[in-house]
């Protein structure tokens, strides 16, 4: 067992990690993947835990989290009959077989490739975020066939890679496929359960040197009961939020926060 004195400022960093990451996700609707695993990364590091594989405990932990609050998330969107469990059914072999072959890629990584990875796919998330239209169209309907496979296979890979769930791409993907967004949300929270389960069993297994304390194979246990915990008490706050004010200049916001934490990401990763 780790000693309390290890312990104790960890979890007072993951207190205020959790707390902010369940605001922005009910305040803006997205996963709280593209915020923990960079706070991760820096509270980690800050208290001294830099091995070079600090960014699979960082991801692993995040995919941990992610398996809760998709269920949490899937349930909610459920009973108010959203979730498209056609597309879901459909498209969760393909996404599964992409989270599987994300953890056997990330799992071989050192931390610096795995940052340069989170910063180039951040920068699309956010410029997307901060530029994309709701009118946008790649298609009047979901994709089939090979075109279904390699999206699918490509979202879970990728948010492996990124240590998120299936919000940040999926729900672009299928309103460009004209999903109506409420539908596109409720939906992508599935896609999440069907991305974090694997891959989360998959870091499991994986033996990281230097790692916090309290971890077990890549996954952090302190972290991701501190983060599942404050989420809980902290996405209806930012669900309030949301509902009193505009949310377009803030969702425009937190595109500026997502380009500046890839940016920083991608110049740790060069050694800047």
């Amino acid at each position: 067992m780790p000693e309390i004195s290890a312990l104790l400022p960890m979890l007072a960093l993951l207190v205020v990690i959790g707390g902010f990451a369940g605001i922005i996700a009910g305040l803006l609707g997205v996963g709280g993947g593209i915020v923990l695993v960079p706070a991760f990364y820096y509270a980690f590091s800050h208290l001294g835990y830099g091995g070079p594989q600090l960014m699979q405990v960082c991801l692993a932990t995040s995919l941990a989290t992610i398996i809760v609050t998709s269920i949490r998330s899937v349930l909610a969107h459920n009973r108010k009959g959203a979730v498209d469990w056609a597309i879901l059914k459909g498209w969760a072999p393909f996404i599964a077989v992409g989270a599987v072959a994300g953890f056997l890629l990330a799992s071989q990584l050192r931390s610096v490739t795995l940052q340069a990875i989170f910063g180039c796919l951040g920068l699309i998330a956010g410029l997307y975020m901060a530029f994309g239209r709701a009118d946008w169209r790649l298609g009047q309907a979901m994709p089939q066939g090979g075109l279904r496979g390699a999206l699918g296979g490509g979202l879970g890979f990728f948010s492996v890679l990124m240590g998120i769930g299936g919000g940040t791409f999926g729900v672009p993907m299928m309103t460009l496929y004209n999903l109506p967004i409420h539908r596109a949300v409720a939906t992508a929270a599935g896609f999440g359960l069907i991305i974090s389960v694997p891959s989360a069993i998959g870091f499991l297994t994986l033996h990281v040197d230097q790692a916090p304390p309290g971890t077990l194979g890549a996954i952090n246990f302190p972290a991701f009961a501190v983060i599942v915990a404050m989420t809980l008490i902290t996405t209806p706050i930012g669900v309030r939020i949301a509902h009193a004010m505009d949310a377009k200049p803030l969702k425009r916001a937190f595109a500026l926060f997502i380009l500046v934490v890839a940016v920083n990401m991608l110049r740790k990763a060069a050694g800047w």
